[in-house]
């Protein structure tokens, strides 16, 4: 059950608040304050919990409602607003000073856009900044970062779980005293790329416990390759990871070949301490909002020339 402290509901629910709202437009009733007060505490809170829902049961509301006194009035029921456009309306009502990008809007819950699209429609401005605050506040800058402050692992739960998928690549260069170890299966700790091969895929299953704002994902396929290069007497790492869920795998992709690149190092840094690594970088991603990208001309793309060795891309 969700109550706004901006819209000054106690949990004795006296008033109505704005998750119960939501409920009866979206069911299509109009319930006067007279006969909301009249339920029992327990319907009252079943409401507003059913309106604080992604989706409820609207049979479920309609037996609730049938108790109310005086009875409730049909109304034509009212969508909640979408997720894939602010509307202007909220827009220009929230001015240039409080932002709302798309990205953000795409990640509050169904009950958050209805408050704002909502307060925003009844001409209070005041009310509209102290909702505003409450939902959206620091946030209008970064996803990331919570209304009152502080970092914050993103709501997905909004989302639809899609096929995504993510292919990344990282470099390791050694000597050729190195190389030829790796080559012939002869490195003082054994098999040097079957060792990595799984330390990658690990790493992919890992990521959450790593990168402190990655959500847990229940991976469907993680697979870690590697291509010689012998005449420059380097190793390409290739991962690629994907899972049916409401969030990408890049970090996914990327951590599998930071790992499969860090311990080929590993397996070889007493014969060559001088290995470098990189760049490591995303490849492509596709699946969720913004569908294939290609970022780095592909898997067969050679590394640009003063390439950067960090990362790009992200986890929500």
């Amino acid at each position: 059950m969700k109550l706004y402290t901006f819209d000054g509901v106690s949990p004795a629910l006296e008033l109505l608040p704005l998750a119960a709202r939501r409920a009866l437009d979206r069911g299509g009733w109009k319930m006067s304050l007279v006969a909301w007060q009249r339920l029992e505490l327990a319907a009252r809170e079943r409401i507003t919990t059913l309106g604080s829902e992604v989706d409820f049961d609207r049979d479920e509301l309609a037996a609730l409602c049938a108790a109310a006194d005086p009875p409730v009035t049909p109304i034509p029921a009212r969508e909640d607003p979408s997720p894939d456009s602010v509307p202007e309306e909220l827009l220009a009502a929230l001015g240039s000073d409080r932002p709302l990008p798309v990205s953000l809007w795409a990640l509050l819950s169904p009950l958050d856009r209805y408050v704002l699209v909502k307060v925003a429609s009844r001409g209070n401005p005041e009310r509209l900044t102290l909702a505003y605050r409450e939902i959206v506040g620091k946030s209008g800058s970064s996803t990331h970062v919570a209304p009152t402050g502080g970092v914050r692992m993103v709501s997905v739960s909004g989302k639809a779980p899609t096929l995504r998928r993510a292919v990344a690549e990282s470099w390791v260069t050694m000597s050729e005293t190195a190389y030829a170890r790796l080559e012939g299966v002869d490195s003082p700790k054994g098999d040097v790329l079957a060792t990595a091969r799984l330390a990658g895929i690990q790493g992919a299953k890992r990521t959450a416990d790593l990168i402190p704002l990655c959500h847990p994902l229940s991976l469907t396929h993680a697979q870690v390759s590697f291509e010689p290069r012998k005449e420059e007497r380097r190793i390409r790492v290739l991962a690629e990871v994907e899972v049916i869920d409401r969030t990408g795998v890049e970090m996914e992709a990327l951590v599998a070949a930071s790992t499969a690149a860090l311990t080929i190092y590993d397996m070889l840094k007493s014969v060559d301490r001088g290995m470098s690594i990189g760049p490591t970088r995303l490849l492509e991603k596709s699946g969720g909002r913004s569908g294939h990208i290609q970022l780095a001309g592909g898997v067969d793309d050679e590394p640009r020339s003063g390439a950067s060795t960090g990362t790009e891309g992200g986890n929500p």
